[in-house]
């Protein structure tokens, strides 16, 4: 920027400052007792500073030259460097490995005065170096043991890495399958995300934050990122005070009350105030109403991003705006280091935030232990003992299997059959090695995950011929987290070799589906049916070959409505991970009988979408006569989505009795008991996760039809009966009412248990 240019910002930024309401910003909140030592030692580390020391605690970077090489010479790099070296940075992310966080925090430690460690942190999302289902596909368990352990595992080995710190886990709710980040989440239940994000942070933190095996956690992405409008990555939001507090909110408050460390906040605005700049998110909500004492970090370049809202004049506006509202921390914006030091000596920004952000800061890293030992993280040992230990891949496998959801299986056509002559596996993903890993691998190895044709391969019987042919690639170009995704349109020269070994076999296995970079961050799409000659490569093989097994792979729900009419038998196999084809190849082979159940509803087109199980009746929900057509419907479409949320298969059957209840009335001091007996009324033992849901029927503000309130996974041997209990109390019934406070309203309701959340027995009760 010319120097004329920089003075005539300034000028506009000191204007718009000085123009500005001249309202006193919120107090910064109360400190934890201060018999607690870490408080102690964290006010006495905070007196010594200086202004410009603390504001460097709140400066994050990435990791901007190999740690274990010479130190960066001329330019930005070596500025950054040479604050690190001054104690002017707290924090930074994508340095990996044992031997360069440790070189990296010798920098800090034997040259800043203060000798403050470094906080390391970096996106493990499902695992580091093992490989774990993708969220999403995890998330289909419904198992929270699995998912506190996968985290578990995930911090142990990131931690001996020298991570201290994963942005993770992503608690957004998304009812859109556009939007590329919703594999990252737990899908579109407030009830079920909730306690998916408090097993997560338990798993990443364990029961002491200092050991060396825990890393501290971080609720993303502070709020409602995951209702960007039209599903596009970094888009407005723009909902309702009663969708932020009953749907957004929930699994935030569950992640705080398990202990989260950290939050960060998201890249969106709602209604018009960007999340990094929003004092009634970081300040009110988080920090005052949910005594939450950990800090907020912000997203990459989110604070600077403000000026592209429209929301800061510029850089130096930005920093001023996210000090105010509570954004404790500065992720690649450069916007505190900068210019936050001007703020606060010409009293625009109080130095008591600052002080409250440190304090946070400073807070977590005696938590972690690292004023004890700075590199109590940098074990290389460590790292090599335990990182992608046979322990840790066989639990890989077990969620793998856990997270495969049945969605159809006409004629029995699946369990395989070890005995067949032979099996063709066919198509883009079948051999693929590196998109089971799934989008943000953390330090995956590329390639490594073992592929569906390997599990098949290793689960048949010693006298099945597999056969394998690609079909078709599925994309071209480099694959690459930093570059969009090419799909191939035109290439069909593998589809006489597909279909030569389809003709062949007793049984084709297609695995078709998503690149592993096709979701994710910046994946967002507009369309979600099958890509490129996906769905040509199907109907060739179907015309030749009725029994098709087609195993998808995909990090979000696809629209599949006119293979899901066609093919006798579909597997959704998500992104699995590094056991991704061995646990596939249980469920295909019968080793395993499938369990999990969708945590997200697959639409029949796009068009449907944002499609979710819980939406709200309107006056017109239903036609009034045959032949209707002024009700809220589509004309081309059932208002149903294909697959509904909680529905999964399995190679058993499960029946249901109508439910009994314990009362027709209850109250706050009476809790109801809703029982069924379900029993396995097929020939194989089978895993069912029984699910409850309530509906109010009248409520001050609108309520939606159902919404899942419990659930309970139960095992059955073939014929065996069990009566499942669930005990509903007021506290169950409450939600953000018109009164804009948490209350159960009295009333009449519905309860419902069933398989999933359209097939269902119903109850009645009354809330007095």
């Amino acid at each position: 920027m010319k120097p004329t240019h920089l003075f005539i910002t300034t000028v506009i930024a000191m204007i718009i400052a000085a123009c500005s309401p001249k309202v006193s910003p919120p107090a910064a909140p109360d400190v934890p007792a201060k018999e607690d030592p870490i408080e102690a030692k964290v006010e006495a580390l905070l007196r010594k500073m200086t202004l410009e020391e603390k504001i460097g605690q709140m400066n994050q970077y990435s990791g901007f030259w190999e740690a274990t090489g010479p130190a960066p010479k001329g330019g930005n790099q070596e500025r950054q460097y040479d604050q690190l070296r001054n104690g002017l940075v707290g924090s930074m992310l994508n340095v990996n490995g044992a031997a360069a966080t440790r070189e990296v925090q010798k920098i800090v430690m034997e040259n800043s005065r203060l000798k403050i460690p470094l906080l390391i942190g970096y996106d493990v999302i499902h695992g580091y170096k093992t490989m774990f289902p993708i969220p999403l596909g995890e998330t289909a368990s419904w198992d929270l043991n699995l998912m506190e352990q996968t985290a578990r595992i995930a911090a142990t080995e990131a931690a001996a890495g020298g991570v201290h710190w994963t942005f993770a886990p992503m608690v957004d709710i998304s009812r859109d399958a556009r939007w590329g980040r919703i594999m990252e989440g737990a899908g579109e239940d407030t009830y079920l995300g909730s306690l998916v994000a408090a097993a997560r942070v338990k798993g990443f933190q364990g029961s002491d934050l200092s050991a060396n095996n825990t890393v501290a956690a971080c609720a993303k992405h502070f709020a409602a990122y995951g209702f960007a409008e039209s599903g596009r990555d970094y888009n407005t939001v723009d909902i309702s005070e009663h969708t932020l507090h009953n749907i957004i909110l929930p699994p935030f408050k569950a992640a705080a009350d398990a202990g989260a460390a950290t939050f960060m906040n998201s890249f969106n605005e709602i209604g018009g105030l960007p999340s990094s700049g929003s004092a009634l998110l970081q300040r009110d909500i988080l920090k005052k109403d949910w005594n939450f004492d950990g800090f907020v970090v912000s997203d990459w370049g989110s604070i600077g991003e403000m000026v592209g809202h429209g929301f800061a004049a510029d850089t130096s506006d930005a920093a001023r705006i996210a000090a105010l509202a509570g954004s404790d921390m500065d992720m690649e914006s450069r916007a505190y280091i900068v210019h936050l030091a001007n703020w606060v000596k010409n009293k625009t920004v109080p130095e008591a935030y600052v002080d409250d952000a440190v304090r946070r800061i400073l807070r977590i890293k005696f938590r972690l232990g690292l004023f004890d030992d700075p590199y109590r993280y940098c074990d290389e040992e460590r790292e090599k003992r335990i990182t992608l230990s046979p322990a840790f891949m066989d639990v890989a496998r077990d969620a793998g299997r856990k997270s495969i959801v049945l969605l159809k299986n006409e004629g029995n056509l699946l369990p395989l059959k070890t005995e067949a002559k032979r099996i063709a596996v066919i198509g883009p993903l079948a051999a693929d090695k590196d998109a089971p890993l799934g989008n943000w691998r953390a330090q995956g190895m590329a390639n490594s995950a073992v592929s569906l044709l390997e599990g098949v391969q290793a689960a048949a019987g010693p006298n099945t011929e597999i056969l394998y042919a690609q079909g078709a690639a599925l994309s071209v170009g480099l694959r690459t987290f930093l570059l969009p995704t090419t799909i191939n349109t035109s290439d069909k020269s593998g589809f006489a070799e597909a279909l030569a070994a389809a003709r062949k076999a007793e049984v084709v296995v297609l695995a078709i589906g998503e690149d592993c970079w096709q979701s994710g961050e910046g994946r967002s799409v507009a369309n979600l049916e099958l890509s490129g000659l996906q769905m040509e490569l199907f109907n060739e093989i179907y015309r030749i070959n009725k029994n098709v097994v087609v195993v998808l792979m995909n990090g979000r729900p696809l629209a599949i409505q006119e293979l899901a009419g066609k093919a006798p038998a579909i597997v959704e196999a998500w992104h699995l991970g590094s056991q991704a084809g061995h646990a596939i190849a249980d469920v295909l082979f019968g080793k395993y009988n499938p369990s999990g159940k969708l945590p997200v509803s697959f639409p029949r087109v796009t068009g449907q979408v944002p499609i979710y199980y819980n939406y709200k009746s309107t006056g017109r929900s239903y036609p009034s006569k045959p032949n209707e057509v002024t009700w809220s419907h589509h004309n081309d479409v059932p208002n149903s989505p294909l697959f509904p949320f909680g529905f999964g298969l399995s190679y058993t059957t499960f029946s249901y009795s109508d439910i009994a209840l314990s009362a027709k009335e209850m109250t706050a001091a009476a809790p109801l008991q809703v029982s069924v007996t379900v029993t396995n009324s097929g020939k194989a033992a089978g895993t069912e996760t029984v699910q409850l849901y309530v509906q109010d029927l009248v409520g001050s503000v609108t309520r939606p039809v159902k919404e899942l309130k419990g659930f309970q996974k139960i095992t059955l041997a073939p014929g065996e009966s069990k009566k499942v209990t669930f005990t509903i109390t007021a506290k169950d019934l409450e939600f953000y009412t018109a009164a804009r406070k948490w209350e159960a309203e009295r009333g009449a309701f519905k309860v419902f248990v069933g398989t999933n959340s359209a097939e269902v027995k119903e109850a009645g009760f009354v809330l007095k």
